[in-house]
């Protein structure tokens, strides 16, 4: 199964291995948010609610997939686009729709595999940080 962010196919070439990039936070969401404070009675209160969107999906090379140049400027492109909402396939058939996560970091990070003067000349592993967020509104007929 391929690893698609909205038109790019990360696992293109099979012999790069993208759809091997690794969801490096997939275990660390917590889906329900609580909050805990004492009464004047000294009674603990709790509240809790459920998480809509916010997931945290942080892909990443981990030595395990790498891309080509025209991958990494295709994702540079889709990265610069504000409040963009995309769709994202996991190897598995899950899918999330996505926007750029920035607060934690560069939102794609590209590393070369071997040095070189000629960029094009190398492959690159991967750091996507991405957040789920709503669907898009269905366009109106």
């Amino acid at each position: 199964m391929p690893l698609i962010l909205d038109d790019i196919d990360l696992s293109a070439d099979p012999a790069l291995g993208g759809d091997q990039m690794e969801w490096v936070d997939e275990w660390d969401w917590n889906p329900v948010e609580q909050t805990q404070e004492r009464s004047l009675t000294g009674a603990m209160v709790i509240q809790e609610g459920g998480k809509l969107y916010g997931r945290p999906i942080t892909l990443q090379s981990n030595g395990g997939a790498w891309f080509t140049l025209d991958t990494v400027r295709a994702l540079e492109a889709k990265r610069g686009a504000l409040g963009a909402v995309m769709l994202l396939t996991l190897p598995r058939g899950d899918q999330h729709f996505v926007t750029w996560n920035r607060v934690g970091g560069a939102p794609v990070q590209a590393r070369p595999i071997f040095r070189c003067v000629d960029p094009a000349d190398t492959e690159y592993e991967l750091t996507l940080r991405l957040i789920t967020v709503a669907p898009p509104p269905e366009p109106e007929d």
